[in-house]
């Protein structure tokens, strides 16, 4: 799956959401909400990390840190899509740059 692949991908999957929680709560979450919910996921994603390093072992540990990688990266997908952040640019110019300034030192 490529990049535009994986965006189409998450597009889709938060519309499904978007159904889900409109029959739920009457409406689809906000953009901080979906905010909200991407810092629930990073605050998992640090446990994962201190499981890695032996402080919260559990047995399926990778299985679940990958999928809570996963999660973070269907959230920051997301979020670029509802501010029409052209992500895969943005990433492409970020790494530019600091290979630059990388070579610098």
């Amino acid at each position: 799956m490529d990049f535009h692949e994986m965006q189409e991908r998450a597009r889709t999957v938060r519309a499904r959401y978007a159904e889900v929680e409109a029959t739920a709560y009457g409406r689809s979450w906000t953009t901080e909400e979906i905010m909200l919910g991407f810092l629930g996921d990073v605050g998992d994603l640090a446990k994962l990390v201190q499981g890695k390093a032996g402080v919260r072992p559990r047995e399926d540990l990778d299985e679940a840190l990958a999928h809570e990688l996963a999660d973070c990266l269907w959230a920051v997908l997301t979020l670029a899509d509802a501010y029409d952040v052209d992500l895969l640019g943005a990433f492409t110019s970020t790494m530019d740059e600091l290979d630059g300034a990388l070579a610098e030192d």
